[in-house]
């Protein structure tokens, strides 16, 4: 077992590729998705490269002697955020990933069908997580990287961000089917927070104790 130290630095711009493959790498509810994507890119351009680029102060990456293995992206307020990805992000990804007929989108992966879903019609924070969890965040750990307290430590570097910049407090979505991330974000101190299509999360960063 792979056990090197694992050190949690910045992100840097020359990061990015090793991002967009370990956003490949965990798209399918945490499992490795490559055969699932005909472009490989597809994730990453939506669930890693705009917070990276749009907001690179809240990114974060976990690398030991083999390289980068996880990272951690976060939004400080989400509203804001989308109204960035409107504006900036999501139009030309609509044009490079037109939305797919009925025939089309049978020929594509349910993570594909996500990806390109996810673009044309970008979630909105609510006005309940807005108020009180203004900031959201994504990780992803590779394997190797996994079960060794590195996800902790990416959580704990990011909430100390959020901190300086002042959120009151977070929030993450999780597909139903990934309870396994499930289990890890109540471990941390994430909480509950009723909704009925996907596991919403909450911290409350007001305090320093978690």
């Amino acid at each position: 077992m792979n056990r090197d130290p694992v050190r949690i630095r910045p992100y840097q711009p020359n990061d990015l590729d090793i991002l967009y493959r370990i956003c490949l790498q965990t798209a399918d509810n945490g499992q490795d998705a490559t055969s699932l994507f005909r472009d490989p890119r597809l994730p990453g351009y939506v669930y890693v490269a705009p917070y990276v680029t749009l907001e690179p102060s809240l990114a974060f990456v976990a690398q030991d002697r083999s390289g980068v293995g996880g990272y951690i992206v976060a939004a400080l307020d989400s509203r804001a955020f989308e109204q960035r990805l409107e504006r900036d992000w999501w139009p030309a990804l609509r044009v490079s990933y037109p939305e797919s007929s009925q025939n089309q989108a049978d020929d594509l992966s349910r993570p594909e069908q996500y990806a390109i879903h996810d673009i044309h019609h970008a979630w909105g924070t609510a006005d309940d997580l807005a108020r009180g969890f203004p900031s959201h965040l994504h990780i992803n750990l590779i394997p190797r990287l996994q079960g060794r307290g590195v996800g902790r430590r990416l959580i704990e570097t990011v909430i100390s961000s959020l901190r300086n910049q002042g959120s009151p407090g977070l929030h993450l979505l999780v597909g139903f089917g990934n309870q396994r991330a499930a289990g890890f974000y109540r471990h941390v101190g994430f909480t509950d927070f009723p909704a009925s299509s996907l596991h919403i999360f909450t911290m409350d960063l007001t305090s320093e104790e978690r």
